[in-house]
């Protein structure tokens, strides 16, 4: 049993099916990915399992326990955290305060701004948010304000402010969507060294298989709602039913 299960999940709205009868097991310390044609279903897939959406049918457990019906910062208390496919971070806030924002909210459920202005006498919280940033390699910027960073440092600082929650289960929705060929890299770099470094499980929805077969272990296809096919990156590239519905029959990957 993975330390993700989704049984038999349906989701409809009014007449469309976005999905049917979805199953999936995404097995502890793995990359797992999630790929499919827009409209695939893999968006609403993603928002049933962090309590955006609720299924219509089925069940949805991570480590055994259900998430359906629990608020988005329940799940995320459970141990799961999420990437958005366009950087969540406080904008106004420097680089070292965002990444204290979640430091204080894992500790105490909810963030007292004022706590800030006496983060010496934290210095437990501290240090864990500065390791986070030398960890992401972001600690000379730690004093810059989230608007001024590039595209790509948002991107590392939003995993920092997830990973210092020590999450077991990382959830990323096209983590390098907008992005130049180099960040993407770099990205994906750093994505390697997170595995490597800590025992986490990644459940990857993207576009880019340069990324997909860079970093799955495991690959989902999704089409018009339902799995087409799951199987290794070596086994996904030449299937002919993913060239068919996804990568396009005179694509090479």
């Amino acid at each position: 049993m993975g330390i993700l299960e989704v049984k038999g999940v349906g989701k409809r709205f009014g007449g469309l099916q976005a999905l049917g009868d979805v199953n999936l097991s995404v097995q502890e310390n793995t990359v797992h990915a999630i790929i499919g044609p827009n409209g695939a279903g893999k968006s609403t897939l993603l928002n049933c399992l962090v309590g955006k959406l609720i299924p219509d049918t089925g069940s949805v457990t991570f480590d055994g326990q259900s998430v359906l019906g629990r608020k988005p910062h329940e799940i995320n208390q459970m141990g799961i955290s999420r990437v958005f496919q366009t950087p969540e971070i406080f904008g106004d806030l420097t680089v070292m305060e965002n990444v204290l924002i979640p430091c204080f909210a894992k500790r105490d459920g909810s963030f007292r701004m004022h706590a800030y202005e006496s983060i010496e006498q934290e210095p437990d919280i501290l240090q864990k948010a500065e390791q986070m940033l030398i960890d992401v390699n972001m600690i000379d910027k730690r004093h810059m304000n989230g608007s001024s960073l590039s595209r790509g440092d948002k991107r590392r600082l939003e995993m920092a402010m997830c990973l210092v929650q020590d999450p077991r289960l990382l959830l990323l929705d096209e983590p390098t969507a907008g992005m130049a060929r180099a960040d993407t890299n770099n990205t994906i770099d750093l994505l390697k060294e997170i595995k490597e470094q800590r025992d986490i499980t990644m459940a990857i929805i993207e576009h880019d298989m340069h990324v997909v077969f860079s970093l799955a272990d495991r690959i989902t296809v999704l089409a018009q709602g339902t799995p087409l096919v799951e199987d290794t990156p070596d086994n996904i590239k030449g299937h002919p039913k993913v060239k068919e519905a996804y990568l396009g029959e005179t694509q090479e990957v």
